[in-house]
């Protein structure tokens, strides 16, 4: 979600720059095109940087703990990851999936429809909904299987210890 955010931040700094910057784009002049490349660029660029620390920490950690702690303890280790990693992704998607539906609903018309003050706030709520139902969710069940599988390689190095 960290990334996430920072990512955007990035991007609404990169479309103001290129607002002040580019002559004529404010103003919607014909023939006059933003640098969508730059601006995908740095979603990618966030995105894989974002990637490596948690990355890293679910390859080296289940290492650790076989070559440490034991067999067992990776088995609980791995079982746990699993659990709470399960119940997390399944809440940030749902909880997510919940504050797109809240403001879909009120874009049909309902509590007073958009230009409001609670669609405003829908709107704000979404903003948090999209990342959680689209990466953090999704991204709980790939840390997941990247533990299980690093712990399932390494088990005849931890058996042998």
């Amino acid at each position: 979600m960290g990334a996430v955010e920072r990512a955007a931040f990035a991007v609404v700094e990169e479309v103001r720059r290129q607002f002040r910057e580019i002559p004529g784009l404010r103003e919607g002049e014909p023939g006059v095109e933003p640098d969508y490349t730059r601006a995908v660029g740095m979603t990618a660029k966030t995105a894989i940087n974002s990637m490596i620390v948690p990355s890293v920490l679910a390859f080296v950690l289940p290492l650790l703990i076989g070559v440490i702690l034991g067999k067992e303890t990776l088995a609980g280790f791995v079982a746990g990851a699993l659990a709470s990693g399960f119940l997390m992704g399944i809440w940030m998607i749902n909880a997510g999936e919940g504050w797109d539906n809240a403001k879909k609903y009120i874009e049909a018309g309902n509590l007073g429809g958009k230009g409001t003050l609670v669609h405003a706030a829908a709107v704000v709520g979404d903003t948090v909904g999209d990342p959680l139902k689209d990466t953090a969710g999704p991204s709980m069940n790939i840390l997941i299987k990247l533990m299980a599988v690093v712990a399932l390689v390494f088990v005849p190095l931890f058996t042998r210890l």
